[in-house]
């Protein structure tokens, strides 16, 4: 603007006085005397402190602060000094937005939002600043190399509060010894024979030493074993409602884990995709719930083909006893489910297995629409046919015994728990 005004200043000898050159000259001076008065009054990049605070760990799903503190040194002037701040993140975090503030000699403090992408190690790599000279006629923008590492894990805290809202008296059944009638088949106690008894429930030996007539008491069966079949293909990598459907998946199982882990069962974890991955041997017991917190923090996410057959295959022959085993994936349609459908039936002969797949949402919105136009028509159409091949892939499953849930990520967790409940009340395993 200064620039087209002095432009403006050097017409005026040729319409006015050809001696008015001398203001076009003072201005263009007076402008490169502004320019070196900005260039002295510029801060340095030396002068700026600047101290981070990190998160000590990110947890998938939710969003984290970090805090950056900045200041100029005692020896910059005191004047205040419009800056923006721009952090550089490893593409596992969500780019953070631009911050601006006033700098002088006392501590600024902003918070930049951090949200993961997906677990691992995170980097916080560098920090681009820039900032204004005194007239505002030159800016300085310079990087501050930062390479801080930061994890980003599966969100326990999601599992404790999916717990507390899940907490009720049907949980309690198989956490602690209780005398419900029917409630399992695991011998408790004998105590009097009452009217209104199970007549099966007597024990007619024990009444034959007492000479007087005694029941059996049962409690909820403990010590199942639970495997959490994990896939990490590539279909699993994929984003849903902001997560990828892995972590959808890991969170679900981990809320599966503490209760099966409280519960007394013992639980489990194993991984694939083209190939075999992680094992977490079934055991009982809190070790256990954080044997797998450390595993599935670790499962990578992988860009090739699951590989159903070599993968149910070395799990059915790790497994020496009946066991239900959750199988967490996804398909996309029957062509593709076919190999999938074949070796959950092999593994069904020989299991309980409970199949979880993550419907999309979105699916749903897009059936449900008005279809306003032909475009929108058409989405509507090929949706609904691919819900279609979902519900032809789960009916086949069914008929084979096994148990299925096909649900949004908001709502898998609390199905797979409900599910978990009522295979542990009907003794299936």
């Amino acid at each position: 603007m200064l620039i087209a005004i002095g432009l403006g200043l050097g017409v005026l000898p040729v319409l006015v006085d050809r001696q008015l050159w001398v203001i076009w000259i003072g201005a263009w001076g007076l402008f490169l005397l502004a320019l070196l008065i900005d260039l002295l009054g510029l801060a340095r990049l030396a002068d700026l402190r600047l101290r981070l605070t990190l998160p000590d760990t990110l947890y998938m799903g939710e969003t984290s602060d970090l805090a950056l503190h900045l200041a100029w040194t005692e020896a910059t002037s005191a004047r205040p000094v419009k800056a923006e701040l721009k952090l550089d993140l490893s593409p596992t975090l969500a780019p953070a937005p631009a911050q601006r503030a006033l700098l002088s000699d006392q501590e600024t403090h902003l918070t930049i939002p951090l949200r993961p992408l997906r677990r691992g190690t995170a980097q916080i790599e560098c920090a681009w600043l820039r900032w204004s000279a005194p007239l505002g006629l030159l800016q300085r923008t310079a990087s501050v190399p930062l390479a801080r590492d930061v994890d980003a894990t599966p969100n326990l805290r999601a599992v404790r509060q999916l717990a507390a809202r899940f907490a009720s008296r049907e949980l309690r059944s198989g956490l602690r010894i209780e005398r419900y009638m029917g409630d399992g088949t695991e011998f408790d106690s004998l105590r009097e024979f009452m009217p209104g008894f199970d007549r099966r429930s007597i024990d007619w030996k024990s009444s034959a030493r007492h000479t007087k007539l005694l029941s059996r008491d049962y409690r909820a069966e403990r010590d199942r074993q639970v495997v959490l079949c994990v896939d990490t293909g590539h279909l699993m990598a994929e984003p849903l409602d902001g997560l990828p459907r892995l972590d959808h998946a890991i969170h679900s199982a981990l809320l599966l884990a503490f209760f099966s882990a409280r519960a007394g069962d013992r639980v489990g974890l194993f991984a694939f995709d083209e190939r075999p991955g992680a094992f977490s041997a079934p055991r009982a017991g809190t070790a256990a719930f954080r044997t797998l917190l450390k595993v599935s923090a670790g499962l990578r996410y992988s860009d090739s083909e699951t590989n159903f057959t070599f993968g149910l295959t070395d799990l059915l022959q790790r497994l020496t006893r009946r066991s239900l085993v959750v199988v967490m994936t996804d398909f996309v349609d029957s062509v593709t489910a076919e190999l999938m459908v074949d070796n959950l039936s092999r593994l069904a002969a020989r299991h309980l297995v409970v199949f979880v797949s993550l419907r999309d949402p979105l699916l749903g919105r897009v059936v449900d629409a008005f279809p306003a136009d032909l475009v929108t028509l058409q989405r509507s159409v090929v949706a609904d046919s691919m819900l279609r091949e979902r519900e032809v892939v789960l009916g086949r499953l069914r008929r084979k015994g096994i148990l299925c849930i096909d649900a949004s990520p908001g709502e898998v967790g609390m199905q797979l728990l409900n599910r978990y409940l009522e295979i542990k009340r009907r003794e299936m395993i």
